[in-house]
């Protein structure tokens, strides 16, 4: 079955020009939460059947703007690994969505919010689907903007702070990016991936090659919060509202990660060992150091943000080995981890909105959960998703990354990310022991009213069900893997053969 390339424009679009009807209907609560939930069922729908149509085809969809061949025209490429990038964005917006219109948050009913929201999702899905790394830098500033605006209409006295740290963090790394994308284009006078691919392999001692490459590395290691970039994320997703930091800490920080896959597979051949060496590395130091400052926290989303620390950690450990099943095994826990981050964070935010004092501190939700059983049931699962440990997608994850090592030979690396793996479960049980067991301190009660649960309920069944069903995501990982370590074939969609 043939598909037309200007598919590969619906994502970016239904969210885009839902944001500017949204706007018009800023008015009307009513008819914009309707409208705004239903652009991200349209989107997140289309991002499926495309990836299932590539997948189906084995032919990425490429979008030449204004009918300008690559590399001088405006180029969208719709291939197996962005696509990949992008239903998981959709899935977990479409979910934050739903969150939001459930939400007590009073940032969450500004007219403003849903548009901001929207936008959000343009810039990333823009992001992943772009063949231009301009495009990139342009469709990530839009992320940006979205993301600080929305943190700083938070609710917590402290989200005009944070706002303030991720906009001048971000501002840096879009300095970062400047600098690489200049580096690229005076080396080889040309902006397009699969061109500059061709190029650097035919020319990989480029005057400015490896100042290009060291910026970029900057750029996405700020974008995923990688140690020593990290330092902005805890405060920023433990004060911005809960639909807007369960994204921020789920897909948005997967940027990184997708930048890391197309530099050291598809942009950088010949300087991939080392690339993949320092991504190891940075794996190991994020998973202890995330581990270990988790453990030491105040509040539930602070302990959460410094998890994703530790959980990218092992996504780079994947991609650092660099074998087609560590390959695979990254794409997976990316995937999972998006699903389950979210999960937890909204439930950190429905028990912050029981409390009688708002607060995610451990303080103030200390025996909040003792009369909300539900949710404790959630909590629980998703703990042992994050933990890695079945009937959850998260021991799929683990499986998969630990066979990657064994495979590789990788034992030293293995037996310490094995280890530091207990720390996930020690911190996320403390977690639940304290809000679902403790008696709350005086002065604390739980309030009858708060956030819906819905979005959790739906976002712990799917950690379920791929837990206890996981051969479609691990084909489709195992697609995806095989098409990213064939970067020929990715030249050869984009410029032809």
């Amino acid at each position: 079955m043939s598909v037309d390339s200007q598919t590969i424009l619906w994502p970016i679009l239904v969210p885009l020009v839902g944001a500017g009807v949204a706007l018009f209907l800023r008015k009307r609560r009513p008819y914009q939460s309707a409208w705004g939930l239903g652009c991200m069922l349209l989107s997140c729908a289309a991002s499926l059947w495309l990836f299932g149509m590539v997948w189906q085809t084995g032919q990425p969809l490429v979008w030449q703007g204004g009918g300008w061949a690559a590399p001088f025209g405006v180029t969208l490429v719709g291939d197996l690994l962005s696509l990949f990038f992008v239903v998981m964005t959709q899935v977990v917006m479409l979910m934050g969505m739903i969150y939001a219109l459930g939400s007590q948050d009073k940032a969450a009913a500004y007219p403003s919010f849903l548009v901001l929201f929207l936008t959000l999702c343009t810039g990333l899905t823009g992001a992943f689907l772009t063949g231009d790394i301009f495009n990139m830098y342009v469709f990530a500033e839009l992320l940006v903007i979205s993301g600080t605006v929305l943190t700083a209409v938070s609710d917590d006295q402290f989200g005009t702070e944070a706002a303030y740290k991720y906009f001048y963090m971000s501002l840096l790394a879009s300095f970062f990016m400047l600098l690489g994308i200049g580096c690229l284009y005076v080396s080889y006078g040309t902006l397009n991936m699969a061109d500059l691919a061709r190029q650097i392999q035919a020319q990989p001692d480029g005057l400015l090659l490896l100042p290009a490459i060291g910026f970029l590395l900057a750029t996405f290691m700020i974008k995923s919060a990688v140690f020593p970039f990290h330092f902005w994320q805890p405060d920023f997703h433990a004060a911005s509202p809960t639909a807007v930091s369960a994204m921020l800490s789920s897909v948005v920080v997967k940027l990184g990660v997708y930048g890391f896959l197309r530099m050291a597979f598809l942009l950088f051949a010949a300087q991939a060992a080392q690339i993949r060496g320092l991504l190891l590395v940075l794996g190991m130091v994020g998973i202890l150091f995330g581990g270990l400052s988790a453990i030491g926290t105040h509040n539930v989303k602070r302990m959460l943000a410094y998890s994703t620390l530790a959980q990218i950690g092992f996504i780079l450990v994947g991609i650092g080995w660099g074998t087609p099943l560590a390959i695979t095994a990254a794409l997976v826990f990316a995937f999972n981890h998006s699903l389950i981050k979210a999960a937890m964070l909204m439930l950190a935010g429905f028990v912050a909105s029981r409390a009688s004092v708002k607060s995610a501190a451990f303080d103030v939700v200390t025996g909040v959960g003792r009369p909300l059983p539900a949710a404790g049931l959630l909590f629980f699962i998703g703990s042992l998703a994050l933990a890695g440990i079945p009937p959850t997608s998260g021991f799929v994850s683990k499986l998969l990354l630990f066979s990657s090592g064994i495979e590789a030979a990788e034992f030293w690396a293995l037996f310490v990310i094995g280890l530091f793996s207990i720390l996930t479960l020690v911190y996320t049980m403390r977690a639940f022991m304290r809000i679902w067991w403790q008696e709350p301190a005086e002065g604390i009660s739980t309030k009858p009213t708060g956030d819906h649960l819905l979005a959790p309920i739906l976002l712990i069944g799917l950690i379920l069900l791929l837990g206890v069903w996981a051969s479609p995501l691990v084909e489709a990982a195992q697609a995806v893997g095989a098409w990213v370590l064939d970067p020929a074939a990715y030249v050869a969609a984009v410029l032809g053969n």
